[in-house]
C-alpha cells in the first residue's frame, strides 16, 4: 500500500512539473520561428554596443536612451560597467550619441542602472527625466531635469516605496508623480525564479505621487512597458508573459479601468506612443526563452509591431520589422520621429531606419 501512495505521488509530482514546463514555454514562445520584415534603409546607432533598453523622444527629435542594463537572468555584455543616459538628436542627417554628464547630489554613479524611463515637460518647458534605476539590483526611481545647453542632467531626487518594489517601466505624469508597473511580486531571486516558472500573476501597476500612493491595477504576469496616450484618457500596459497589451481608462483621480486587451504571438516589451497618430509602437521578443537563456550560436530576435486604431473594434496590427537576430538581438523599443524609426536593445544595438 506505501508503495502504491508513493508512486502516485510522484505521478502527480511529474504531472504538475510537466503542465507546468508545458506553460512555461508556450508563455516564453519557446519555439516560435521568426518570419523576417526588413526595411529599406536601417544603420546601426554608433556608440550604442550594451542596449538602449528603453528611449523616449521629445517632440522637438531629441531623444534620450538607456543603457548598459544589468537585469537578473538577462545577457549583459559589459557586466561591470555602470549603465548611462545618451542623447540623441534626430534632427541630424547622420545622428550620433552623447553620454549626458549626470550632475548633482550623492547619487552613486558606480551602480548606476538604468532601465525604464519617461519625460514630463512642465508649463515653463522644463524637460524632467524619470529613470528606473537598480543599484545593487535594488529598485528606485530618479528624478533629473535636463540642462539643454549643457547637454547634461541634474538630479534632484531619488525615489523609493514599498509599492515600488520591482519597477520596469514607468510613464511620467508630473516631474515626481509616474505611474509604474513592478514585474515582479518577490524580491528574492530564487522566488522570483519560480514566480516566472509557475506563472504566478501577482505584478501589479502602482500610480505614485509625493502626497498618495496605490496599486491602480493587478493580476499581471510579468508588466512591462507603460505608456499613456497624448490626450492624457488612456493607459497602455505590456503584459510581457502573458503577450498582451491592455488599453485603460485614466479617471482623475488617477485610478484606471480596464477597456479591452489585445492578444499577440509575441511577448511585448515596451510601448511607445506616435505623437503624430497616436498609433503604438511596441518592441518585442518573438521567442521569450532566447533572451533569458542566452546562446551566442542563436541569438533572441527581433521584433516592432505597429498597433493602428486601438480603441477601436478592430485594431491593425503590423509588424513593421522582424529579424532573427544577426543584426539587433532582443528588441525591447522602437519609436518614431518624421518617418524615421528608432529600435532599442535590452543587451545589444540600437537600429535607426527610414520607414
Amino acid at each position: 500500500m506505501a508503495k502504491v501512495i508513493m508512486f502516485t505521488l510522484v505521478g502527480l509530482a511529474l504531472a504538475f512539473f510537466k503542465n507546468h514546463q508545458s506553460s512555461y514555454q508556450k508563455r516564453f514562445n519557446a519555439f516560435r520561428e521568426i518570419v523576417p520584415v526588413d526595411l529599406p534603409k536601417c544603420n546601426l546607432v554608433k556608440g550604442i554596443d550594451t542596449g538602449a533598453e528603453d528611449l523616449e523622444i521629445l517632440p522637438n527629435g531629441l531623444a534620450f536612451l538607456s543603457t548598459g542594463l544589468k537585469y537578473p537572468g538577462i545577457k549583459s555584455f559589459e557586466p561591470n560597467k555602470p549603465g548611462k543616459i545618451l542623447l540623441m538628436d534626430l534632427n541630424e542627417e547622420d545622428p550620433a550619441v552623447l553620454e549626458l554628464e549626470i550632475k548633482g547630489s550623492n547619487l552613486d554613479l558606480s551602480s548606476f542602472n538604468p532601465h525604464g524611463i519617461s519625460t514630463f515637460t512642465d508649463e515653463d518647458g522644463a524637460v524632467y527625466l524619470l529613470v528606473v534605476n537598480h543599484p545593487a539590483l535594488d529598485s528606485t526611481v530618479e528624478v533629473f531635469k535636463f540642462q539643454e545647453e549643457e547637454k547634461s542632467l541634474l538630479h534632484l531626487k531619488t525615489i523609493t516605496h514599498e509599492l515600488l518594489p520591482s519597477v520596469n517601466d514607468i510613464a511620467a505624469v508630473g516631474p515626481e508623480s509616474f505611474y509604474a508597473t513592478n514585474d515582479h511580486y518577490f524580491v528574492d531571486p530564487y522566488l522570483r525564479s519560480w514566480e516566472i516558472y509557475l506563472g504566478i500573476a501577482w505584478s501589479y501597476v502602482v500610480y505614485y505621487s509625493p502626497d498618495e500612493v496605490h496599486v491602480v491595477a493587478e493580476g499581471f504576469d510579468f508588466a512591462n512597458g507603460i505608456s499613456i496616450s497624448h490626450d492624457g484618457k488612456y493607459v497602455y500596459i505590456a503584459e510581457l508573459l502573458a503577450h498582451k497589451i491592455h488599453v485603460y481608462e485614466k479617471h482623475a483621480n488617477w485610478t484606471l479601468t480596464l477597456l479591452k486587451s489585445l492578444d499577440f504571438n509575441t511577448l511585448v516589451d515596451n510601448i511607445s506612443v506616435d505623437p503624430a497618430t497616436g498609433d503604438l509602437w511596441v518592441g518585442c521578443h518573438p521567442n521569450g526563452m532566447k533572451i533569458f537563456f542566452y546562446d551566442a550560436k542563436s541569438p533572441p530576435g527581433s521584433e516592432v509591431l505597429r498597433i493602428q486604431n486601438i480603441l477601436t473594434e478592430e485594431p491593425q496590427v503590423t509588424v513593421v520589422y522582424a529579424e532573427n537576430g544577426t543584426v539587433l538581438q532582443g528588441t525591447t523599443v522602437a519609436s518614431v520621429y518624421k518617418g524615421k524609426l528608432l529600435i532599442g536593445t535590452v543587451f545589444h544595438r540600437a537600429l535607426y531606419c527610414e520607414l
